[in-house]
């Protein structure tokens, strides 16, 4: 199952802020192809949001990323990876394992972030929710730092992909 069709061996990086929607669309594949910073915070200290377990959360997914991008296998990157630090070593370690990138930019109105942050259960504090969302960046930018592939997630949900 591959809604939009990468690569099969490709990293694909979600990138937008907290609350944009990035698990529901990961949710669309395999679960063994998903890495997510959220979900190794929730195993290192049974808190998603405990960002004192990001370091080793950043180790897990950097393992996996590893062992999948070795593998030839897909893999999906779903943490914010909003800023370009995070994405730059994204995509050093694809290019080490000579992996194609994709990013998923999801370019979601602040009003319809907060709207959805607001009725989770695991809710974002609103400041860093809005930071986020300001440095999002756009398409262009995030093929000039090397994406190959980059899809808006406003497009994936009117079928225009």
């Amino acid at each position: 199952m591959n809604p939009l069709n990468f690569p099969a061996d490709a990293l694909c990086a979600l990138i937008g802020p907290p609350g944009c929607g990035k698990s529901t669309f990961a949710a669309r594949y395999p679960d063994s192809w998903r890495v997510s910073l959220d979900l190794y915070r929730r195993l290192a200290t049974d808190s998603e949001i405990d960002q004192s377990a990001t370091p080793v959360a950043v180790e897990i997914q950097n393992l996996l990323l590893d062992a999948r991008l070795s593998r030839a296998l897909p893999v999906l990157v779903d943490s914010t990876n909003i800023h370009a630090h995070v994405r730059a070593g994204l995509i050093a370690r694809a290019r080490y394992w000579q992996r194609p990138t994709v990013a998923v930019l999801f370019d979601v109105p602040l009003a319809t972030v907060e709207a959805q942050n607001a009725g989770r259960d695991r809710m974002v504090p609103v400041h860093i929710v809005r930071e986020h969302h300001q440095l999002l960046p756009d398409a262009d930018q995030l093929r000039a730092e090397g994406f190959m592939e980059v899809y808006l997630a406003s497009d994936l949900t009117t079928g225009a992909a």
